[in-house]
């Protein structure tokens, strides 16, 4: 692993600030659909689901594409955020858009 790869660990970590359970449940909640529930591995958008996915693996096991997804969705979240990662109110659309790829603006980022 390089430094780059290091870097982009730790900030997709940071702001992934919900727990591979927490996230899991969203989504399975989030896409509450008889389709779901009978596959429930495959509940919510894919990102979402790629973004469990890398929760569960090693830095050591990270694949050229599972680097691909933790840029866009640490692009994604200070594209939407900012740097500033504070605990914040927004409307709930933006919140709920925010968890299904492991953000909830309204908890703090350690």
């Amino acid at each position: 692993m390089d430094a780059r790869t290091d870097r982009l660990w730790d900030e997709f970590h940071r702001v992934v600030n919900m727990t591979s359970r927490e996230l899991s449940e969203w989504l399975r909640t989030t896409a509450a659909t008889a389709r779901d529930e009978e596959l429930p591995d495959h509940a919510g958008p894919e990102l979402g689901r790629r973004v469990l996915e890398i929760l569960g693996k090693r830095k050591t096991d990270l694949a050229d594409d599972d680097l691909d997804v933790m840029r866009r969705v640490v692009d994604r979240v200070h594209g939407q955020r900012g740097d500033d990662l504070e605990p914040t109110a927004g409307e709930t659309h933006w919140r709920h858009r925010l968890m299904s790829i492991g953000h909830d603006p309204l908890k703090p980022v350690t």
